[in-house]
């Protein structure tokens, strides 16, 4: 089903199913920064997905619902691509600011036209492409801390750390990830696709973690506190199973360069969240940054609709 042909309740029901797990993400880059202290990053990942995976599986138990032999290879792969998301952010968060692991990871808006194009050989829609330029424009505006055109400029491309090259690699998987889901979704169950992702997640996560600590890369960390169990429990509850959930069943109604804009509100509802909670201040050109991002989504949306009109 092409996603022209989408009814359009459905449609902007899943756009507005995706803004809340933007709105929900938004909130894991202060809460997992945090839990960091207290747990090593694989091991984050690993209980955090597994949590998910367990409560899924329950279900299935429970309804006697049997996963699709069919379903496990692509599964798996969406899996593998959100491991290797995960892992790279989850480790580039030790190292660089909540703030802008959550700027650099919203740069997946501009990767997903590209690796749709690639792909899936089809082009963004004209309205999805001017939603993308200015939500770049936006994120650069996001990204900086000064509050002149001065600093603005000579923020860019500066104190870019080994935190922000892996935050920036980990944005290339979740943009794969989102095009992904576009080809895979509709083709499978989601509650297959979505029990094979989170178990494949959870086992890579301990067997990399433990690999790690043999080797003496990281070692294991886990210990009880009240950010630990606030990260563990946010992380594993809504930002993984109720967002993963969300996405697997809902994001193949919308195309997936106007899903990469929608997950571009994530580093404003990031600076949100850092606002009430930690008291961070967002720049003058930070409240820039978020109107051309809120921008974009609306271009998207309304030159979509003047284009097919036209044609």
């Amino acid at each position: 089903m092409s996603k022209s042909n989408t009814n359009p309740v459905k449609k902007y029901f899943g756009e507005g199913a995706l803004l809340l797990m933007t709105i929900i993400w938004g909130g894991t880059f202060v809460i997992v920064k945090e839990s960091l202290n207290d747990v090593s990053p694989l091991l984050f990942v690993g209980v955090r997905f597994g949590i998910a995976a367990l409560i899924v599986t329950i279900y299935f138990l429970i309804k006697k619902i049997k996963v699709e032999f069919e379903s496990i290879k692509p599964g798996i792969f969406l899996g593998l691509l959100l491991f290797l998301g995960f892992f790279l952010q989850t480790n580039g968060l030790k190292i660089t600011t909540a703030t802008k692991s959550g700027f650099i990871t919203g740069s997946l808006v501009v990767m997903v036209p590209f690796f749709q194009t690639i792909i899936e050989k089809r082009l963004p829609t004209r309205g999805a492409q001017i939603g993308t330029v200015l939500v770049f424009i936006g994120l650069l505006f996001l990204s900086s801390s000064g509050g002149s055109l001065s600093e603005f400029v000579s923020d860019l491309g500066t104190n870019f750390n080994f935190g922000d090259w892996l935050t920036l690699i980990c944005a290339m998987f979740f943009a794969l990830h989102v095009v992904f889901i576009d080809i895979i979704s509709p083709k499978y169950k989601f509650l297959d696709l979505l029990l094979l992702q989170l178990v494949t997640v959870s086992v890579l996560s301990f067997i990399i973690s433990g690999f790690f600590q043999i080797t003496s890369i990281e070692r294991m960390q886990f210990d009880i506190t009240f950010d630990s169990l606030r990260g563990i429990l946010y992380t594993s509850l809504l930002a993984t199973l109720v967002n993963f959930s969300l996405q697997t069943k809902y994001q193949k109604v919308v195309s997936p360069t106007k899903a990469g804009i929608i997950y571009s509100f994530e580093p404003i509802f990031a600076a949100l969240f850092a606002f009430f909670l930690l008291s961070e201040k967002i720049t003058n050109f930070g409240f820039i940054g978020s109107a051309l991002i809120f921008f974009g989504l609306i271009a998207a949306e309304v030159f979509d609709k003047l284009f097919n009109q036209k044609e």
